[in-house]
This record gives C-alpha cells, sequence and structure tokens, in this order.
C-alpha cells in the first residue's frame, strides 16, 4: 500500500504527493473518507486524481491511499439483473444502507458473496486447458447460463474439479500448477478484452420497429448514433429499442440523464416481460445508472464499465446490446476534467482527444470468434445517444461520432412535435450495413425485402421534391401520378413509419410482418398505377383500401401470415376497374 497527502482541491480534481510509484490510471482512495479516485495526470512528485465523489470537506494533508492497480470490474455471476452506478456499485445495496441519496464514501460489493451457485463442469481432471476455455456453467436467473472461462495468465492441467455449490469466493477448479480458477475475474475497464479474430457480421439486430429493422438496420456487432435535440425522443427510442431487441444481454447506460427519465427505466425495466421468453426483462439486463446530479467524473467510468461489463457476456458466446444514453454528457465530463487539468482546449472546448477517445469506446463493438477452443462467436452493438446543443449535428460530438459508427438515426424534433413517432427522420438518417444484411434478408424474410425497402426511400424522396413545389404553385396543378405518390408516401410514413410504444400490438412488429405491410402498400400502388388514366383520381383517392392500408399495422403478429393474402385480395379488388375503350378519362 503506498500512502501520500491531498496538497491540492480543484473540484473532482485532487492533487497528491508522495505517492512514489504510482502509475497514469491507478485507482486510489481520497480523504478520511476514502473517497474513489482514479489517477489522470502525474508531473513530477504531483499526481492529479480525478475522484468520482463529491469532495465538498476535503481538507489539504489527509491522506491518499492506493495499491497501485487500476480500477477494476468484478465479472462473474449475479450481475445480470443488478442497478450499478458507474463505478459499479451496486445502488439497490447502498439504498439500504443510506437512503435515497448516496452518502459519500458508501460502497458494497457488486456480487453477491454469500450466493451459492450451483456449477457444472464442462471439462474432467486431466483436460489442459487455457485462457477463454469454457470450464463449466452456472444458472444465472431462468434464461442465461453463465459460462466459467479461464481468466487471463492462466492455462494448464487440470488436477481437480467437481459438481456443486459455490460462492464467487470458493474456487470450482485448480490446475496441477496450483493455480485455483474462480467463479469471479477482474478487467481493467479502460482495455478492451481479447478476442481470437473480428469477423464479418451479416445478422441484423431486431429491433421490431419498422423504422430501425427495414429503413436503417444494423448488425449484431454494429454500431449507430441517435442525435436529436431536447424533447425529440432519444431515450424513449433507447428504451424501445432496449426492450425489444432480440440481443441475449441488455446493458443500459444511463450517463449524464435526468433523474426522473433514469427512476423510470429503473421501475419500468423489473416490471417488463421479455418477449422473447416471458420472463422479466431484467434476468438478462445489466442498468447503469449515473444521472446529471451525481459526480460529474464517474460519466465517462459509467460508459467504459458498461462496455467491459458487455464485452464479458460476448466472450460467452452471447450478442450483447449497449444503449449509452447519452455519450454527449459523457464528452462533457471530459471537458470538465480537461479544464481542470489546465488543458490545451480544442473545437467548442472539447478536449483535443475527445476524437480518439469516442474512437475507442465505439470501436469496442464488432463480432469476434472468442478465445477458446470451440471458436464460439460473439458480439457486442454498441447504440449511442447524443445530445447535440439545439440540435446542432455539425458540434464535434456528433461529427466525430458520425465518422465511427455505421448506422445514423438521425431524430427530428419537428416530427415529435408533430406527434409522430419514433421522430427519425427517413431523409437525413443512413445505414452503410445493408449490403452486408443482404444475404441475410433475402434467405430469412423474402427475396424483394431490400428492392421494396429501395421503392418505399425513393417514393419519399420524391415526396419531399414535389413538396417544394406544392408549397409554390398548389396540390392541384400535379399530375395524378403525383397526387397518387403524394398520397402513398403519406401512407408510408403515418401507417408504416409511426409505431405506438404504448399499442399491444403496434409496439413490436416481426421482420416478417414488416415485409408483408410493405408488399401491401406497393402492391395498391402499382395496382392504382395501372389505372391512371382510365379513372378519375378523385375516384381511386376515395377508395375504402386506404383506411384497410392504415389498420393493417393493428392486425395481430401472430394472424398477419393469413390476414395478408386476403388482405391483398381486398386492396386489389378494391381498386377501380378501367374504363371501357373511348370512355372519358
Amino acid at each position: 500500500m503506498i500512502q501520500g497527502h491531498i496538497s491540492r482541491i480543484s473540484g473532482p480534481v485532487v492533487q497528491a504527493k508522495g505517492l512514489d510509484g504510482i502509475k497514469i490510471r491507478d485507482l486510489v482512495e481520497v480523504g478520511d473518507l476514502g473517497l474513489i479516485g482514479e489517477v489522470i495526470e502525474i508531473k513530477g512528485d504531483a499526481v492529479s486524481v480525478q475522484v468520482y465523489e463529491d469532495t465538498d470537506g476535503l481538507k489539504v494533508g489527509e491522506p491518499v491511499k492506493t495499491d497501485a492497480k487500476p480500477f477494476l470490474v468484478q465479472l462473474g455471476p449475479g450481475l445480470l439483473g443488478s442497478i450499478y452506478d458507474g463505478i459499479q456499485r451496486p445502488l439497490e445495496i447502498i439504498r439500504e444502507q443510506t437512503g435515497s441519496f448516496i452518502e459519500r464514501g458508501a460502497t458494497g460489493e457488486p456480487l453477491p458473496t454469500t450466493k451459492p451457485w450451483h456449477f457444472v463442469p464442462a471439462v474432467k481432471p486431466g483436460d489442459t486447458v487455457g485462457v477463454g476455455d469454457i470450464v463449466g456453467t452456472v444458472q444465472e436467473g431462468p434464461t442465461i447460463q453463465h459460462k466459467i472461462l479461464v481468466p487471463e495468465g492462466t492455462a494448464g492441467r487440470i488436477a481437480s474439479i467437481s459438481e456443486g455449490d459455490y460462492t464467487i469466493a470458493q474456487p470450482v477448479a485448480r490446475l496441477e500448477s496450483g493455480d485455483a480458477i474462480m467463479m469471479v475475474q477482474a478487467w481493467p475497464i479502460r482495455q478492451a478484452r481479447r478476442y481470437a479474430e473480428k469477423v464479418a457480421t451479416g445478422i441484423p439486430l431486431i429491433t421490431g420497429q419498422r423504422i430501425f429493422d427495414t429503413f436503417f438496420p444494423v448488425p449484431k456487432g454494429g454500431s449507430a448514433i441517435i442525435p436529436g435535440p431536447f424533447g425529440s425522443g432519444k431515450t424513449v427510442s433507447q428504451q424501445a429499442l432496449a426492450k425489444w431487441s432480440d440481443a441475449t444481454v441488455v446493458i443500459y447506460v444511463g450517463c449524464g440523464e435526468r433523474g426522473n427519465e433514469m427512476t423510470e427505466v429503473l421501475t419500468e425495466f423489473p416490471h417488463l416481460e421479455d418477449p422473447n421468453t416471458g420472463a422479466p426483462l431484467m434476468n438478462r439486463t445489466i442498468l447503469i445508472a449515473n444521472t446529471s446530479n451525481m459526480p460529474v467524473a464517474a460519466r465517462e467510468t459509467s460508459i467504459y464499465t458498461g462496455i467491459t461489463l458487455a464485452e464479458y457476456y460476448r466472450d460467452m458466446g452471447y450478442d450483447v446490446a449497449l444503449f449509452a444514453d447519452s455519450t454527449s454528457r459523457w464528452a462533457e465530463a471530459l471537458r470538465e476534467i480537461s479544464g481542470r487539468l489546465e488543458e490545451m482546449p480544442g473545437e467548442e472546448g472539447y478536449p483535443t482527444y475527445l476524437a480518439s477517445r469516442i474512437a475507442e469506446f465505439y470501436e469496442r463493438s464488432g463480432r469476434v470468434v472468442c478465445l477458446g477452443k470451440d471458436r464460439r462467436q460473439g458480439s457486442v452493438t454498441v447504440i449511442g445517444a447524443v445530445s447535440p446543443p439545439g440540435g446542432d449535428f455539425t458540434e464535434p460530438v456528433t461529427q466525430n461520432s458520425l465518422r465511427i459508427a455505421g448506422a445514423f438515426w438521425g431524430l427530428d424534433a419537428r416530427l415529435a412535435y408533430s406527434r409522430h413517432f419514433p421522430a427519425i427522420n427517413w431523409l437525413t438518417s443512413y445505414t452503410l450495413y445493408l449490403d452486408a444484411l443482404k444475404e441475410w434478408f433475402t434467405k430469412e424474410v423474402a427475396a424483394d425485402f431490400l428492392d421494396l425497402r429501395t421503392e418505399m426511400v425513393e417514393i419519399l424522396q420524391r415526396e419531399d421534391e414535389l413538396r417544394k413545389i406544392v408549397q409554390l404553385v398548389g396540390r392541384e396543378s400535379l399530375s395524378e401520378p403525383d397526387k397518387l405518390l403524394l398520397d402513398v408516401a403519406r401512407t408510408i410514413r403515418e401507417d408504416f413509419l409511426r409505431q405506438s410504444a404504448f399499442h399491444e400490438v403496434d409496439a413490436y412488429c416481426p421482420s416478417k410482418k414488416q415485409y408483408y405491410m410493405m408488399r401491401a402498400i406497393l402492391t395498391f400502388y402499382h395496382e392504382c398505377q395501372s389505372r391512371l388514366g382510365t379513372m378519375p383520381y378523385d375516384q381511386i383517392a376515395a377508395l375504402p383500401a386506404w383506411e384497410e392500408l392504415s389498420k393493417m399495422r393493428y392486425i395481430p403478429n401472430e394472424n398477419f401470415d393469413g390476414e395478408f393474402e386476403r388482405l391483398l385480395q381486398r386492396l386489389t379488388a378494391g381498386a377501380p376497374e378501367p374504363a371501357p375503350a373511348g370512355a372519358r378519362s
């Protein structure tokens, strides 16, 4: 143990002396209360420490202690279903200790130390194991099988291993070298966990949200950002994605968000039902809460804590979705700490290394072949919300995120104010993953899925051009084909892209139903096109089939396959028949 003393205090940054031999990123305990902090700068004998708690009341001369190790998260059974703060303190345990507000210096074990877990071996005495190999499993809740991995720096022949109930403090196996294999391991949060190789990803993250799955899909192992101004629905969109995505494990990081929004997440998630299993959603979810009224320094750590937990479950061969809300608050914490260190500021006061930190975070996403003999594959999908001031997408955090993320889901305040949710602007958003996902959509959904999607996008782009003309000369000046296109575009916008998060049927839409809905809209569009010129458009616009299209999203998902063919028959039967030859058009 190395011990020094406080020599200077500047907000959450404390300067200490007497800590000979300490390294950058080492964890320290500051003051008589033992506040947790991290070394971020060393100048001669002066060490700058970023304290993760409120420094009010600290005095110069109070002790600073360290065991010269970096900040490590505890990885093992018991993570799922937990609620942590940014430095992996269990909030539910701390609430029992301190009440509604976290007292300074409060702490608790991140994993249950006395709970027995039933361990089932996957190897036997005499087997040779190395880093990443699975030595056994424990059942972590009713849905997830937690795989016990050989940690870094451990390898050899199994001397003893047996099935039974163990706590995380007890070894489940021993090697002939005498090394023990435990169910728990520690990992430095700023260091990406190793893998055998990174592989191309071609399986989409299915979210049940039509605008994401059909128009701007992201694969498992990809990355996406959701930028938008205040009130445009960033948090609601991320919560909907967290609820409905088909990832095996969900990690939600509330980084600097308002306390009432995070309270809603913490109270709602434990009561949500997993649509894939019917069990509580929290059985496969980890929540990390670092609200705007909590110490700013811990915001940066919360992001790295979340991605490290995601990589741990990825290494078991699971698909993990990480939702970070919001990376802008994380960047603001970087800016504040940089200012305290008197570093040279970059654009808009952010540190000059902002771009590299953002890239470092998003690059930890991906689909990989995990370490271990079985060459299992796992993925981490990162979806980060961005909160640009005033909705300005040219500000540094949004622009630097754009350079890294493969999908851009731009929120539009005008859509949100008009009650169109999700308020994703279909003209400015994009995805770079369509080519990678083409084979999956062709095989698993339909051969013409992406063709229909492309036609819809072209209709909406053409609508945008026509609306500018309408503003100048009025709708009546348009040709009948253009009037039809405007009405079909409205149907796409209001009945396909708009989705109710609170409707029991419309909240989740399977990929097959999305395809059928596209086919229904475009089939009716083509049917009407074929009769233009033989029938006045006013009669086409008055057809009851338009109302059929508006109601199809409420057809129960399990019944849609059978209803679809009957729906098509009604749509085509309802289209006007061609007029006799020579009739007036």
